[in-house]
């Protein structure tokens, strides 16, 4: 049986991921014309977004249940850490911060950010708990 909360935390952390992708792509992640170097941003992308929507499309139709999205949001809340809040990223607040001429459109990137992150723990968080809550038979197709 699908979860309306978890499925309303996945869809806010994929507007908020969307927010996201648009300041990159503000901030020249994605050249133009497009060249080799577009291409792994291209790619992250399009991986990042087919694996959302299979996973709510399977979830609507229970073919995968709340462990796919505690699997799947751990490895986003990874990845958004190592890209933005780890010692080896280089962009880190500070950078998405200076890369807009106006203080109040570099904050609201790096809010997107921070906000994105913060849903995506609560999801990853409340899609274990219902994970280990409930029987993995509930999820199998009728």
């Amino acid at each position: 049986m699908r979860d309306e909360k978890l499925t309303t935390l996945i869809v806010l952390a994929t507007v908020l991921s969307l927010g996201h992708t648009v300041d990159h792509i503000l901030r020249g992640d994605l050249h133009w014309p497009l060249t080799l170097e577009s291409v792994p941003f291209i790619a992250i992308n399009l991986a990042i977004y087919t694996f959302i929507a299979l996973g709510l499309y399977f979830y609507s139709r229970n073919k995968v249940g709340p462990g796919f999205w505690a699997i799947f949001g751990s490895i986003a809340v990874a990845f958004g850490w190592l890209a933005h809040f780890s010692p080896f990223t280089d962009q880190p607040p500070r950078y998405i911060l200076g890369a807009y001429e106006s203080v109040v459109a570099g904050w609201l990137a790096v809010a997107c950010l921070i906000v994105l992150m913060l849903v995506l723990i609560v999801a990853t968080g409340y899609a274990g708990y219902l994970w280990i809550r409930r029987p993995s038979a509930r999820y199998r197709a009728p």
